[in-house]
């Protein structure tokens, strides 16, 4: 699959590994950014994206951003439309007890394409039985 980016940094995404799942973005900042504990900031990656109809490009925290770090993105899973042109942000927030500094370069989240199936709703008045049925949140214990 191609996706064509224009980046205002001259960098890209890029898988850091093989088999990696998601290719790792950065921030593109004038200057660095302070994020003071328990508060968000929106940070700029300097790109712009055009990405196949049928396709999405989530963006995610980094996992060792998250556990060293507290960082963490503020709604769980960014999304990435098909017919959105404008620049990719990071909604980033500090859920610990120090400031944090993003500095340009700075490998800030990750991204994952992801396809969607197009979706027909179908109004229904009863659906089909299933072993867990109704069973929600830690129905099956511990």
């Amino acid at each position: 699959m191609i996706i064509r980016i224009r980046s205002l940094s001259g960098e890209y995404p890029s898988y850091e590994t093989e088999g990696s799942a998601g290719m790792d973005i950065r921030a593109f900042l004038d200057e660095p950014v302070t994020i003071m504990p328990w508060k968000r900031s929106l940070i700029s990656t300097g790109l712009f994206m055009e990405i196949q109809p049928g396709f999405e490009v989530q963006i995610r925290a980094r996992s060792g951003l998250a556990v060293k770090h507290g960082i963490g993105l503020v709604n769980g899973i960014g999304t990435i439309d098909s017919d959105y042109r404008g620049e990719v942000k990071v909604a980033l927030v500090n859920m610990s007890d120090e400031p944090f500094i993003v500095n340009s370069g700075d490998r800030i989240a990750q991204m994952v394409v992801a396809g969607l199936p197009e979706v027909k709703i179908v109004p229904s008045e009863e659906l089909s039985e299933t072993d867990r049925g109704k069973g929600g949140f830690g129905h099956t214990g511990i």
